[in-house]
């Protein structure tokens, strides 16, 4: 599984410009079945997604294709995690 943070860039004030684009790439990986939660990095500080059935390659494509990491609106980094032990709700992460 994976933690993907998308931290905002110096080009923040552009992030309306693409933010119907950023929606819908949100949606598309939801529909896939990668991601499983998408939230706020608080204070306003971007975002972060934790995904799941995908491999690091195909993700680090996925995570390109979003408008935002495209403009440089923010910067991504991809931290991998391999699950060792789980709440028995998320036993599915295992692998």
């Amino acid at each position: 599984m994976f933690i993907v943070l998308l931290k905002f860039s110096d080009n923040k004030d552009r992030a309306g410009q693409f933010m119907d684009g950023h929606n819908a790439w949100i949606k598309r990986g939801f529909d896939d079945g990668v991601f499983l939660l998408v939230g706020s990095l608080q204070p306003n500080l971007g975002g972060a997604i934790v995904a799941h059935n995908t491999s690091l390659t195909d993700l680090q494509g996925r995570v390109n294709d979003d408008p935002f990491v495209a403009e440089n609106v923010v910067s991504a980094e991809i931290l991998e995690i391999t699950p060792a032990k789980t709440d028995e709700r998320l036993k599915f992460l295992l692998g």
